[in-house]
């Protein structure tokens, strides 16, 4: 059984997510673009294409489609009867399907280089930290290393634990946060 704070976390974890409410709801949108929302009796609304929300049916046999003025605009189901995970998946489609293309190029982008070798960054700081790194540029240690701790922590995806592992890796490449 998932909750609006796992939904949040999902959400806020993307770049550029705003939260926000919408008729009331709790509503997280991208650059103005509403892509998901929680009704007030708990069903997650996600702006999906067409695929990914024949999918989404498919494999959950309590939601239903999202319809605005007949048209299919995505898919909704009680945040009770979906898994985290499935939830993030769902949440990361119908936040591509409504980002801008640059925005939505630039993450994939860095998803595809956090999957590939390349950067020096420790794997122990975790796939959101290191996407959230990897989106603004930062691939090694070295440029970490022209980081505050302030700035690394205000970045979606990055906490105290991906800092810590971050200065201690730091540490033994006798390198240290900047200020």
């Amino acid at each position: 059984m998932t909750t609006v704070t796992q939904l949040r976390k999902a959400t806020l974890v993307l770049p550029e997510v705003e939260e926000g409410t919408h008729f009331g709801m709790v509503a997280f949108s991208v650059r103005g673009r509403g892509f998901a929302s929680v009704t007030k009796d708990g069903r997650v609304q996600l702006h999906l294409p067409q695929e990914e929300t024949d999918a989404a049916l498919a494999a959950h046999p309590t939601g239903e489609p999202l319809v605005r003025t007949g048209t299919p605009i995505g898919f909704r189901v009680p945040l009770a009867d979906i898994d985290g995970e499935d939830l993030n998946a769902l949440v990361r489609a119908a936040w591509f399907s409504r980002a801008p293309k640059r925005l939505a190029a630039s993450l994939a982008a860095a998803q595809a280089a956090a999957d590939s070798p390349g950067g020096d960054l420790p794997a122990g700081i975790g796939r959101p930290a290191t996407q959230a790194l990897l989106g603004t540029g930062v691939t090694t240690l070295e440029q970490v290393a022209q980081h505050s701790r302030a700035e690394l922590l205000a970045l979606h995806g990055v906490g105290p634990k991906a800092v810590r592992v971050l200065s201690e890796a730091l540490e033994r490449r006798g390198l240290a946060l900047r200020g």
